[in-house]
């Protein structure tokens, strides 16, 4: 029996089939996205269209791989971005483009929404979290305020896996995991909070989707589209969730306490929970998850971003900074870099800077400054580990996916910085494999299974044993020590302007 697993990305789609009996990927296809060009600084958008025919592409490379047993075929799942929303009018026609994730154009508008509520500590006593600005709420009202006559056509706001889902079943709804990223949805009682809707204007309550039940299927394939596909025209299609969600479904990630990092485009620590993870500094995102329960997520917008800044600068090949970081010793010879070169996210520091601290003539030399960088970044994720700490996560291992998980030094870094091993895994990984083994459980809890998101995970991830690394003590102290600078030199600059 095959499952088939679609995620949305940024700069393409991804579809995967998984075989569940062998607990592997048979079939894996990639089809890229194109951008809109020629738009302001701050704007990034697509066209939804094209994610249909990256979609179409993807499925149907991976169909053409398994040739005639594309009819094992039983259910199929799609994650996708929690950030931008896919506006339809009444003939569910696509109205404009999609603002995408790392589009601040609605910056004005996410801060008129929040100083309404009283700022951030009003959001998040409200609906749990603060707001940003390429929110869903921010993007709404962005669009009523500088495109109007669009906005009045707009019958139907959808986040982005759920567009998909309604071309691939006609069924217009989301899940909590997806509209719990839209900045407009109360994450405790997992609803729309009227107070928001109604700011940004009184008809935006009726344009959004219902919300179903995470774990219920969303119907079956369009007779069209299986036709297309030459596919049992029964094949379920579950709710899907965020991106996030179905990474940590895919890290195994599905038990309250367990924790994961992903390391693609961005460095994000998840945490998995029973109960609502609230935090009222709003650094530590609340949200919901892909199985009922409730995630914590810390993200860090400069865990790529920075090293590849340094490692073009010095015109070094991944090996070459690997081998730079080594060569230096722990605590960079005094240097501490602050990596805010794209701004971040946990600290909350939207529009900051980098800032290299402790220059002598001594110790300013390519293989500190590469030590330094990969420190600083590893102190960032630390510092986002610690307040997920302080709002009761105490995990025994972090298991580490994406592509910065290969690098040995990544991982031993990592381990000193955090104090418990890190590990990568021995099975398949990313949003598209979550979607598959999602679309799994639905389809035999649907079947009458009494199968649990645990069970399935056990299964079907694996760790790589040859990859854990145990944290150094001594080291962890050191770097306990040079978190605690690089928050100190944080409060100091950013208020005063200089970060």
């Amino acid at each position: 029996m095959f499952f088939l697993g679609i995620n949305i990305g940024i700069s393409n789609t991804r579809a995967v089939v998984l075989d569940l009996e062998g607990a592997r990927v048979i079939a894996d296809a990639v089809a890229p996205h194109r951008w809109i060009e020629g738009l302001p600084d701050g704007h990034k958008e697509q066209d939804p269209v094209c994610w249909i025919e990256a979609v179409d592409r993807a499925v149907r490379q991976c169909l053409d791989t398994l040739g005639s047993s594309r009819g094992k075929i039983a259910a199929m799942g799609v994650s996708g971005s929690q950030q931008g929303i896919v506006v339809l009018d009444r003939e569910n026609r696509v109205v404009r483009p999609t603002k995408m994730a790392g589009d601040y154009s609605a910056r004005r508008q996410a801060e008129e929404i929040s100083r309404a509520f009283g700022g951030s500590p009003g959001l998040i006593e409200l609906a749990g979290n603060p707001l940003y600005a390429d929110s869903a709420a921010a993007q709404s009202l962005w669009l009523k305020q500088h495109e109007p006559y669009h906005f009045q056509r707009a019958a139907a706001i959808l986040p982005i896996k759920d567009f998909i889902n309604y071309w691939l079943t006609g069924d217009v709804a989301t899940e909590p995991g997806a509209a719990s990223g839209t900045g407009m949805f109360d994450i405790r009682k997992r609803c729309w909070p009227n107070e928001i809707c109604s700011l940004i204007d009184s008809r935006l309550i009726e344009m959004l989707p219902k919300v179903a039940s995470s774990i219920e299927p969303r119907g079956l394939l369009r007779q069209q589209l299986a036709n297309s596909w030459d596919v049992d025209p029964q094949i379920i299609v579950s709710p899907g969730s965020g991106t996030q969600m179905l990474s940590c479904l895919a890290a195994g990630c599905v038990a309250s306490g367990r924790v994961s990092l992903e390391l693609g485009n961005t460095g994000v620590l998840s945490g998995i929970a029973n109960e609502p993870c609230v935090d009222l500094r709003g650094e530590v995102s609340a949200l919901c998850d892909a199985t009922g329960q409730w995630l914590a997520t810390v993200v860090t917008a400069n865990a790529v971003a920075a090293p590849e800044m340094v490692r073009r600068h010095y015109g070094w090949s991944t090996e070459q900074m690997e081998q730079m970081v080594a060569a230096s010793q722990p605590g960079a010879d005094g240097l501490l870099f602050l990596p805010y070169v794209t701004g971040e996210k946990t600290p909350a520091l939207p529009e900051a800077s980098g800032v290299i601290h402790g220059i002598t003539i001594d110790n300013y030399t390519p293989a500190n400054i590469a030590r330094a960088t990969a420190e600083g970044v590893s102190l960032g994720l630390g510092y986002g580990l610690g307040r997920m700490r302080e709002l009761g996560f105490e995990p025994r291992e972090i298991q580490v996916t994406g592509a910065g998980s290969g690098s040995k030094i990544t991982r031993q870094l990592l381990a000193d910085v955090f104090g418990v091993p890190v590990v990568g895994l021995s099975s398949p990984q990313g949003p598209a494999f979550g979607a598959a083994i999602h679309a799994a459980l639905v389809f035999f809890r649907h079947s009458g299974e009494t199968l649990q998101f645990e069970e399935m995970a056990q299964y079907l991830v694996s760790v790589d044993e040859s990859t854990r690394c145990v944290p150094n003590n001594s080291l962890h102290s050191l770097y306990q020590d040079l978190i605690s600078r690089q928050q100190y030199l944080v409060d100091t600059l950013h208020p005063a302007g200089f970060l």
